[in-house]
């Protein structure tokens, strides 16, 4: 069935048919996705609608249909409140919202999550990523698949302050990487950034780990020392710069950093959550960082990086499907089937 579309003339300047209504996916029970009919949504002021035409499939997504959190709707769990997750996805500017002139109709972005109310103390120092109104879109709020709603859908609606220009020789696939890059990016820019010739270890080649191999790499790390226990993916981090790869099932990992780096050490090395001997960290004056997202605005420095080629992001995409098989598109991303790293799902495909 086809949806009827809003008359040009309602809409201004147009190239695109805009239907009434648009497939989108909807959280029910955890786990429970319903592909439903919605309306499509309109731009308030300093807002586009996005033709949505890719997303990614990101982690948190997946916690997010099983658990809820961290996504919150009005302050509560998202369940049964007619949600649509997703949140690593780019498209095509369709509409603009009033005063709108950073974007023109037809316009490829890609987009990051959070846009912050702009009011609280967090916003106002940067850190919107982390805004003291998370969860309420009454005070101002938005995170696309958080806590408004996402891109697993035909369309969504943006903040131009979440939204970065894709160049005409960018992929779509490669376009919804951006915002994984750009969390990688934020992790680097937190701890003051990366100095040419400085020593960084990512410990595991997941997404951001290998994203953020690709990032330190363009940055300058020398040495780059990625670790993990998957041989591929190892490999596949290689290719995206890193000096030294090491397998710790073969090899302890402190002990191959200091063979890599001749008894040095490294300046930068992230590690999971362990007991921390603060009386240690102070001796030492070492410093502890933590990010959320990809604030201060890190998805458009990493675009920069991967509009100019600095690493193949594309190595990390490895499966895709269309938009009518998203369930089976998280469920790759989710068991690893076929080593799964990033799943992306077309929405225009069928």
């Amino acid at each position: 069935m086809i949806s009827p579309t809003i008359p040009d003339s309602q809409l201004g300047r147009n190239d695109y048919p805009i239907p009434t209504t648009m497939k989108a996916w909807v959280l029910g029970n955890p786990e429970e996705l319903t592909l439903v009919e919605k309306p499509v949504p309109q731009p308030g002021p300093a807002e586009v609608l996005v033709r949505v035409d890719a997303i990614a499939v990101c982690a948190t997504d997946i916690e997010i249909i099983r658990h809820g959190l961290p996504a919150m709707v009005d302050g509560g769990l998202p369940f049964n409140r007619g949600f649509t997750p997703g949140h690593e996805y780019m498209g095509t500017v369709v509409r603009l919202g009033a005063s709108v002139d950073e974007f023109e109709i037809g316009d490829r972005i890609a987009v990051e999550v959070h846009a912050g109310c702009g009011r609280c103390q967090r916003c106002r120092e940067g850190m919107y990523t982390a805004c003291l109104n998370y969860g309420y879109p009454k005070k101002g709020h938005r995170a696309n698949g958080f806590s408004t709603d996402g891109g697993f859908a035909e369309y969504a609606v943006n903040s131009v302050n979440t939204m970065v220009h894709v160049p005409d020789d960018m992929t779509d696939e490669e376009a919804t990487l951006i915002v994984t890059a750009g969390t990688a990016m934020y992790g680097l820019d937190v701890m003051a950034g990366i100095i040419a010739g400085e020593g960084v270890v990512v410990i595991g080649p997941g997404p951001i780990g290998l994203m953020g191999v690709g990032v330190a790499k363009a940055l300058g790390a020398q040495p780059l020392i990625l670790t993990g226990t998957r041989e591929r993916r190892l490999e596949i981090g290689r290719r995206l710069g890193a000096d030294a790869i090491v397998n710790v099932t073969k090899e302890e990992p402190v002990a191959a950093v200091r063979r890599v780096t001749r008894c040095k050490g490294v300046q930068y090395f992230p590690a999971d959550p362990v007991p921390v001997d603060l009386a240690y960290l102070v001796r030492n004056n070492i410093y502890v960082f933590g990010i959320r997202g990809e604030g201060k605005s890190a998805t458009h420095r990493a675009a920069a990086l991967m509009a100019q080629k600095r690493f193949d992001a594309k190595l990390i995409h490895t499966h895709t499907f269309p938009l009518t098989e998203v369930p089976t598109a998280i469920r790759y991303a989710r068991e690893r089937i076929e080593d799964a790293i990033k799943v992306v799902v077309k929405v225009g495909e069928n």
